[in-house]
Formats: C-alpha cells, structure tokens, sequence
C-alpha cells in the first residue's frame, strides 16, 4: 500500500532511510517521482522521449577526434552468468566451417563454400538494455498499466523493446565514480552505495562536460568490471557490488535523464541498502514509475581512459537495442564517438 504523502521529499541522505521497511522507503519514491501520464496514456518509451532532434544535433557536434570505442563485454561462453533465474552466458555454434568448405560437402557449386553460425542466449546475459516490460511496482507495469495486460506468454505487448529500436542516439556523459572517488585503484568497493552527494561531487570534480540534463544518457562507472578483467568474474553477477543508492531516485528524476548505464550486472548498489528482505527496490523505482531505461554490463573501462587523457567527459553515443518484438530487453553494442 502507498502511505499517504507527506508533502517532503524522500531522503537522499542513505542514513536516513529506514532500514527496516523497504516497502515504505520503495512506495515514497514512487509516489514522489511517477511519470504516468506524462507522455500520454499510450506512451511506450518513457524518459527516452527526452531525446529529440535537437539533442542529437547537440551531441553530433561533439565528435571531434573521430574514435569510436565500443562500450559492450563480450558475448561468448566466458561470460559471468551462473545460470540465475535461467541466465547463461551465450552457446555460439558453428553450423558451416572451413572445413565443410574445403571437403566439397556444402552442396554449392563451381568451388564456392561459406561458413554459417548460430547464438543462443538470453537476452540478459551481457552488456544490455532493460526495457519497460522488465520490472513491475505491485502488478503495475509502466504507466499505470497491470503487468499482466502489457507481458504474457506472448511477451511484451505494449512497450516491447522494438519500440526504442531508432531510439537511442543522444549525447552520453561519462560519470567515473571509480576514479573520483578512489583515485589510487579508481575501482569503488563492493557494496558501496552512490549518492546524490557523490554524484554532483564528480560532476564538479569532472568539469563543465560532465553536466547533465535533459535527455541525457548517464554512464556511471564503478571500476568493478575492469577489476574483474583482472581477478576473475567471481560474483560479479548477481553478487555484491558498488552502485546507485535508493536514494538518489529523486536525482534520476528531477535531471530528465533519458537512460543510464553501469559497468554492473545490477546498475543499483548489492547488497541493497535493507536489514529486511529486498531485491533491487531502485529497479522498483525508477523502471515502472519514472520510465527510466536501465543499462547494466558495461564496459566503460577504454572509455574512462580516454576521457581521462582528453578530459572531456561527454560524447555521441550511440546504443540502439535490437529490434526483438515483444522483447523486454535487448543485447547492445553500445558505441562511443569522440
């Protein structure tokens, strides 16, 4: 049940929430930042209406150098899935080779052969977008709609992630949390939860192309992909990590930031910040109430090192979702062009 308002705003300070109640700390957030309506009752792209023409002019003019560094893990059985809820790392199989080619057995004529492959995996196993359709807030999907009308069997039926398939092109803006915060190992801990306070902070510290706004695509970077580059996967999926703070809900809203991304698998901090039982309450959020659009599985490491060298910390970006029908999420090869 959401608890009457009480005309504040919900805390953005971490030791002020209640530890003990989840639900409530969830439903004052939601209450306080819900979009529905805002676009229309048959909106279908929430915050990424954010983005238009002028905003992609904006950020096609600030290509400079002409790099272009791509932002995606790799899709190959050496991914962090543990199998989670089904989630597996991708099975790449051949159904041509060279060597079907080289003995004549392919069936083509005049000597021409080719080679021929197959992937399966879910769509949320490596660098990827979660669409609307992914989470709900007590049987209520994005806009107000009940999950059930919008995701069946069928997938999802309203805001399946097509839908943002011409999208996802606007000008992206590199937070390096990691570094600002730990410049010796530029790497946060697990578990750290990021503020508000911690995100203004690096913006100050970053400079006048840090600064966020409307339409904006937010790329927050923790170090732990590149440490696990370096130590291993361990627990990278669906274990302990840095990330955003419940509350900074507020900050995610009142920026009219079209979509954010992480370099981890849960985008919000793991543990989540409960002595109660919880499960990714940002999600709960920020995804069915405010529309945003999450990227998880990033890899922003090439892209830190480069914003660094030039200081400069915005970009044209690039990371449109596949076109799967009724999909409520998508693989990405997201690319940054500097």
């Amino acid at each position: 049940m959401t608890p009457p308002s009480t005309g504040t705003a919900p805390t953005e300070n971490p030791a002020e929430l209640d530890r003990t109640d989840p639900e409530r700390e969830v439903a004052v957030r939601a209450e306080a930042f819900r979009n529905w309506g805002r676009w229309g009752e048959d909106d279908v792209l929430g915050t990424l209406n954010f983005i238009d023409a002028a905003k992609r002019i904006e950020a096609a003019g600030l290509v400079r150098e002409g790099t272009v560094i791509s932002l995606a893990q790799a899709f190959d059985t050496n991914g962090p899935q543990k199998g989670w809820r089904r989630r597996t790392n991708p099975v790449h199989t051949m159904t041509d080779t060279g060597t079907d080619a080289e003995r004549g057995n392919q069936g083509f004529p005049h000597g021409i052969g080719g080679a021929d492959d197959v992937i399966a995996m879910p769509l949320q196993c490596s660098t990827q977008w979660d669409g609307l359709g992914h989470i709900f807030d007590h049987g209520n999907a994005w806009n107000g709609r009940r999950a059930g009308d919008v995701v069946t069997s069928d997938g999802d039926l309203v805001t399946g992630i097509e839908h943002a398939a011409s999208v996802i092109v606007s000008r992206g803006v590199l937070l390096d949390l990691g570094r600002h915060l730990e410049p010796e190992t530029g790497e946060l801990r697990d578990g750290y939860a990021i503020t508000v306070d911690d995100l203004e902070s690096c913006i100050a510290a970053q400079g006048a192309t840090s600064a966020v706004g409307r339409g904006d695509i937010v790329l927050v970077r923790t170090g732990q992909y590149g440490r696990t580059r370096r130590d291993g996967w361990g627990d990278y999926a669906g274990g302990p990590a840095p990330g955003l703070s419940l509350t900074t809900a507020g900050w995610l809203h009142r920026t009219e930031i079209a979509a954010i991304a992480t370099d981890t698998w849960g985008f919000e901090v793991r543990p989540n910040e409960f002595d109660a039982p919880a499960f990714q309450p940002l999600h709960q959020v920020v995804i069915p109430n405010i529309g945003l659009t999450i990227g998880e599985m990033w890899n922003l490491e090439a892209l830190a090192d480069e914003c660094a060298r030039l200081r400069r910390y915005e970009m044209l970006l690039s990371a449109a979702p596949l076109p799967i029908t009724g999909a409520v999420g998508s693989p990405i090869n997201p690319v940054a062009i500097l």
